[in-house]
């Protein structure tokens, strides 16, 4: 008999499934902490949770007989999925369930907002009929922003369009084709977009990327009165700036479920008039606890009955030996993406990946999964891996092609990928030195051999004396030590597009940056950021 524990209290629906299992008994165990959770676990071939309990390393350290923990929500920042893969232990989420509550408490914030409704309820309850103190707008010929085109993004845009509103969108990862069928304008940056809306809403992790994406200065560009609401993640708006927009009459009103520390519960945005704030509310729906509870049992059931893993965070589906001769390969492809994602200026529309030599014949659909799980790591909120990555880019609208060369070229397998979008096409090659050294040998149409790890600096430049030089004084001004330097020329001889690829011990600042470009000759620059060398994400581990 398999046995599951419940680690957090979840909806009915789901204990039922379970009742309904065969083979399957359970227990409801909650508000277990260190060593009586640890303890615990040591009985249960499966475990279901929400946020509440923390399963940290030590909670799972000796552990032979748990085999897998479904996380009944999105976020699974509360289990070590590291120290997870490690013993093997599989850790699936349930990206979708909360899809259609976060979109629709994200319209009732922005309803609420135009109509002062809180503010008018109040004044009711305290006694006062001021219907003209509480002159509202309406959403309807109104343009809305949406700052990312997820799964929770493409829900608001469907109901903007319903109220009659102008949709304008950004998502680097979201294809002109999926756009006009949901009747949104997009937008090549999120600058761009700004002063042409009266609303905002943004659905994004919250990344080193979009951490404080508005800001003082974003907030400037913006119209008049422009209204801002964020039910995604706390610290993508900078609440400093937020409070500074609406004392100084810029923005007509901001409407938060996410704050940058939670919980909240002492705010100076609280005591605005403009304001209308809730405690985290976007998936606190009946509906949505009930979906995340019931596919999270399903998930779990399905996997202890016949060994199926869908929504995986940690590991692919691949069996151990495929892995284990592949993970060199795996790693490339990864960090391809990685680079492609950071290069790539625009929106992407298509993937193409050509395999050459050896490589061909692996099996080179799980490496273009590879690639697709590092394209989007850093652009979706719900952890991305080879199992669920060419889903979500489909999901966008994004093609995705390969093409197979079994003849060798320069190597004996190399793969290189191509990122079109907004009529630009930005390309990188890879190859795998011994068993696990990603090599990076084709940027654009640069010839070259690099490293794929650390903070590397990409530089466009005409092939003249002196620009490396240059280049290298700056670094060393801003005390930032080279360890690794690569060149490629786009022509086989001297003069001509050139570009240089350093590997810098440290992060390059603004301020190093911005004098770079101003270097004669530079065009580009831009600091992308790579894995250590030899790290992994968790699911190749």
């Amino acid at each position: 008999m398999l046995r599951v524990i419940v680690l957090d209290n979840i909806a009915k629906e789901g204990l039922e499934l379970l009742d309904a299992a065969g083979g399957i008994v359970y227990d409801i165990r909650t508000g277990l902490t260190g060593d009586a959770l640890q303890q615990a676990l040591l009985d249960y071939d499966g475990a279901i949770c929400r946020s509440g309990v923390k399963i940290a390393a030590s909670a799972l350290e000796g552990n032979r007989k748990l085999r897998a923990i479904v996380r009944a929500g999105v976020g699974t920042d509360n289990i070590d999925k590291a120290a997870a893969t490690r013993q093997g232990i599989v850790v699936m989420n349930t990206p979708t369930g909360n899809t259609v509550s976060t979109a629709e408490h994200t319209f009732a914030l922005m309803l609420g907002l135009s109509r002062n409704v809180a503010l008018a309820n109040q004044s009711l309850k305290e006694g006062r009929w001021d219907r003209k103190a509480y002159m509202g707008v309406q959403l309807a010929n109104k343009t809305l922003g949406i700052v990312g085109l997820g799964r929770i993004g493409q829900e608001v845009a469907k109901r903007a369009v319903a109220f009659q509103m102008r949709v304008i969108g950004y998502d680097p990862f979201f294809s002109p084709e999926q756009a006009k069928r949901l009747c949104v304008e997009p937008v090549e940056s999120v600058r761009e977009m700004l002063p042409k809306v009266d609303y905002l809403t943004v659905h994004t992790p919250l990344t080193s990327e979009t951490k404080n994406l508005i800001d003082t200065e974003e907030i400037a560009l913006l119209k008049p009165d422009a209204r801002l609401i964020n039910c995604a993640r706390g610290g993508i708006y900078n609440e400093a700036a937020l409070l500074e927009g609406l004392n100084s009459g810029k923005l007509g009103g901001v409407a938060l479920d996410v704050y940058g520390n939670e919980p909240c519960t002492d705010s100076p945005l609280f005591a605005l008039p403009n304001t209308l704030c809730t405690p985290h509310l976007g998936a606190s729906t009946e509906e949505a606890q009930t979906q995340v509870a019931v596919e999270a049992v399903q998930l779990l059931v399905n996997f202890l009955s016949t060994g199926e893993i869908r929504h995986a965070v940690n590991m692919v589906a691949v069996d151990p030996k495929t892995m284990e001769s592949m993970r060199g390969y795996f790693d490339v492809a990864y960090r391809l993406g990685l680079l492609l994602a950071q290069w790539h200026e625009g929106v992407t529309e298509s993937c193409l990946l050509r395999y050459a030599g050896e490589v061909t014949q692996r099996d080179t659909k799980l490496l273009t999964a590879a690639f697709c799980a590092g394209l989007l790591e850093r652009a979706l909120e719900s952890p991305v891996n080879n199992v669920n990555a060419e889903m979500l880019l489909q999901e966008r609208g994004i093609r995705l092609s390969e093409q197979l060369t079994h003849r060798m070229g320069a190597f004996s397998s190399s793969m290189t990928a191509e990122v079109t979008g907004d009529g630009s096409i930005s390309r990188a090659g890879g190859t795998l030195f011994g068993n696990h050294m990603p090599r990076l040998v084709r940027m654009d149409n640069y010839r070259l051999e690099a490293y794929l790890d650390g903070h590397v600096l990409l530089f466009c430049h005409e092939d003249m004396p002196g620009i490396i030089g240059a280049v290298g004084t700056i670094l060393g001004k801003h005390k930032i030590n080279i360890a690794q330097m690569a060149v490629g020329r786009e022509k086989a001889y001297p003069g001509g597009p050139a570009i240089g690829v350093l590997n810098l011990d440290t992060p390059p600042s603004r301020e190093a940056l911005d004098e770079v470009l101003n270097v004669e000759g530079v065009h580009r620059v831009k600091h992308i950021v790579m894995p250590a060398r030899g790290e992994l994400p968790s699911w190749l581990q």
